[in-house]
């Protein structure tokens, strides 16, 4: 990237001030004046689209850039599972049981980050969707473990908050689901998912797509509580109708514990990009 300080042209923020500075007038205080990356209500229109979807690429992008995260380790999962503590005031009984993976995805974060920082925290960083749940459960073992990790929050109708664990220089919010989808795959070294609802499926089949399809390079995929997936997923049913292959089936494996999934990710075999580890 171009060090504006350097530029032989004028720098876009001191135009930017000056422009702010011109005293009102007719011509000034008109719309079509302001400078097109200044006007809020230019870059709002439908027409910009493209360029919007572009910035929320770029923004990140050049910012964990910056950062110098150069791999993350990726948690989806549900924002109502409750910590554990919290698991006599969930809205159902089965939310309440499925808390342990409160705890799972903290202690497997934790882990996972000891080992970031001692990249210097640029390698295996801790992403989640930032918000409650799960998410907040990785960014906590991130912190604890004294690291960094990522939210990749997304603008909903019903306000949600950044959880209080991500690392704020590395909190981002995105109008663009897709756009959201793609940086949490982009530098993903591994893929772990937490039981959760519609979104963590979303998340879940596409990435599993990606993979599938050659898209994206296979990485370990690791699906926390088969109990739970295999409840909610009748995966051998699909195998067995032909809609996917039975090798499909070994793109994923399910673990139950940090100890397991860090097992998982040790084992992972780069030439044969499986785990060398009995079990799926």
């Amino acid at each position: 990237m171009t060090d504006s300080r350097n530029s032989r042209f004028r720098d876009a923020r001191a135009d930017r001030i000056a422009a702010g500075e011109l005293p009102p007038t007719a011509q000034t205080s008109s719309p079509s004046y302001r400078l097109a990356f200044a006007d809020d209500e230019f870059l709002l229109r439908d027409e910009l689209r493209p360029v919007r979807l572009q910035l929320e690429l770029l923004k990140t992008e050049l910012l964990l850039a910056e950062r110098g995260v150069q791999s993350t380790v990726v948690l989806f999962g549900g924002a109502r599972i409750p910590e554990p503590a919290q698991k006599d005031k969930a809205r159902t009984k089965t939310l309440g049981e499925l808390s342990r993976y409160y705890e799972e995805a903290r202690r497997f974060a934790r882990a996972m980050t000891e080992r970031s920082v001692a990249t210097g925290c640029r390698e295996n960083v801790i992403a989640t969707g930032g918000g409650p749940g799960v998410m907040e459960a990785g960014n906590r073992g991130a912190a604890e473990a004294g690291g960094i990790s990522l939210g990749l929050s997304i603008v909903l109708p019903h306000e949600q908050m950044p959880n209080a664990y991500v690392t704020p220089e590395l909190s981002f919010n995105f109008h663009y689901f897709a756009i959201r989808k793609m940086h949490f795959l982009m530098r993903a070294r591994a893929i772990c998912v937490f039981p959760g609802g519609f979104g963590t499926l979303d998340e879940t089949f596409e990435a599993l797509t990606l993979i599938q399809t050659g898209r994206m390079e296979r990485v370990p995929f690791l699906m926390f509580g088969r109990a739970f997936w295999e409840k909610i997923i009748d995966w051998e049913g699909l195998a067995d109708a032909g809609t996917i292959s039975p090798e499909d089936l070994t793109l994923f494996r399910f673990v139950e514990t940090a100890e397991e999934a860090m097992e998982a990710i040790d084992g992972w075999d780069p030439a044969t990009r499986r785990a060398q580890i009995p079990g799926r």
